[in-house]
């Protein structure tokens, strides 16, 4: 799955934090993720005390 940076997505699981599970952040790269973040998507604005994450696209899903 693709997203573009700035969308709202909902993390299902997220095998780098798992706190971030059931929280909605926003898609932070600008174009597709590499070989460097192993195909995973960073995702920030989750709150106060997470940072953001690296999320596989199985592990997110668009939020409204």
């Amino acid at each position: 799955m693709t997203f573009q940076a700035g969308q709202k997505v909902l993390i299902v699981s997220c095998a780098d934090d798992p706190r971030a599970a059931g929280r909605t952040g926003r898609i932070v790269d600008e174009v597709p993720p590499g070989p460097l973040t192993g195909g995973r998507w960073t995702v920030g604005g989750l709150g106060l005390l997470i940072g953001p994450v690296l999320c596989h696209p199985h592990e997110l899903t668009t939020a409204g």
